[in-house]
């Protein structure tokens, strides 16, 4: 079995510009195929525009709302909602409301430094 404690996972700066706490990731866990990440977005901030070559990427919002641009589309989200993200499309979020922006970030293939690139 494999398990994490939020408290447990030391939060980091991801290429993108969000603090991120990676809760399950195979570097560190031994699991195998993908990553499961908190991201937090503070208010007023935003991500940078980026995409990644290999992985598809599933945000799904725990707490706040924002403004997330997928492709040449933009449209709000808030605690709830989840979007896909598919490969090498490029995307950010922008923390739109009064509270940090909360996201758990789902990665298969798991999350790579080197697979982020920023636009």
């Amino acid at each position: 079995m494999m398990k994490t404690r939020h408290d447990d996972c030391e939060p980091s700066v991801a290429k993108d510009g969000s603090i991120i706490r990676e809760l399950m990731h195979p570097a560190v866990h031994g699991n195998r195929r993908q990553s499961l990440a908190e991201a937090v977005v503070p208010v007023g901030a935003a991500t940078m525009l980026h995409r990644h070559l290999k992985t598809e990427e599933i945000y799904h919002i725990t707490a706040g709302t924002g403004i997330m641009v997928v492709e040449d589309e933009q449209f709000r989200v808030a605690a709830g909602d989840t979007v896909c993200i598919t490969p090498n499309t490029p995307h950010r979020i922008t923390n739109s409301g009064t509270i940090p922006l909360t996201i758990l970030c789902c990665c298969s293939p798991a999350y790579s430094h080197d697979d982020t690139h920023l636009l």
